[in-house]
């Protein structure tokens, strides 16, 4: 474990979603798609992991697939049930979807399927949750990794996008957890993600 190296990673993190989701200025595609691949590269140059992150094997595909599927199907139900529960669910909801507003559908699916999925993974699933768990085991490092993967979202002010997060990101940590690799994660997260914001977005 890397605590300094570790500490910095995570606080950029907390400045680049700022930048991205809590300042008007520039483009909400082209800042999010660079704070994703600066957060790559900040794990990547960390020299921790970076030789197993992109080992695939077959039944990853599967893996993947499968997990995109389930969680969408979660996103679905939770979707229906906080709009019962909570009056601002719908308002929320739509502000996330209107970042893509004005934005071309193919280049919102290249990003997010190409760049933005593969480059979280990297860093919240390869870099900090593997180094929690080096640090603290498998149970507190998942738990914990998690819980920045969701208080990193706290800039947007949004309570629809922090529980988004924290489902997300407690789903694909424990799969992470069990398997010990990121193959599956980056082909998950990059259908999900896809999927619900530009394929079948789940709006109503």
């Amino acid at each position: 474990m890397q605590p300094q190296k570790l500490a910095f990673s995570i606080a950029m993190a907390f400045l680049l979603w700022f930048f991205s989701f809590s300042v008007d200025w520039g483009n909400f595609w082209i800042k999010i798609t660079s704070s994703a691949t600066g957060l790559a590269l900040l794990a990547a140059f960390s020299g921790f992991g970076p030789r197993k992150w992109f080992r695939f094997k077959p039944m990853d595909i599967i893996w993947g697939a499968g997990s995109a599927a389930v969680l969408y199907i979660l996103f679905w139900g939770g979707n229906y049930i906080s709009r019962l529960l909570f009056p601002f669910a719908s308002s929320q909801v739509a502000q996330l979807y209107a970042k893509g507003d004005g934005a071309s559908g193919w280049m919102v699916c290249l990003v997010l399927f190409f760049i933005t999925g593969p480059c979280e993974e990297i860093f919240w699933r390869g870099y900090v949750q593997e180094q929690f768990t080096r640090g603290l085991g498998g149970l507190k490092g998942w738990l914990t990794a998690s819980f920045f993967y969701t208080a990193v979202n706290l800039c947007a002010m949004n309570f629809m996008l922090m529980g988004a997060a924290a489902v997300a990101g407690l789903f694909w940590g424990f799969i992470y957890w069990r398997l010990g690799r990121l193959g599956p994660l980056i082909i998950s997260h990059c259908i999900w993600t896809t999927v619900i914001f530009a394929i079948f977005p789940i709006r109503g």
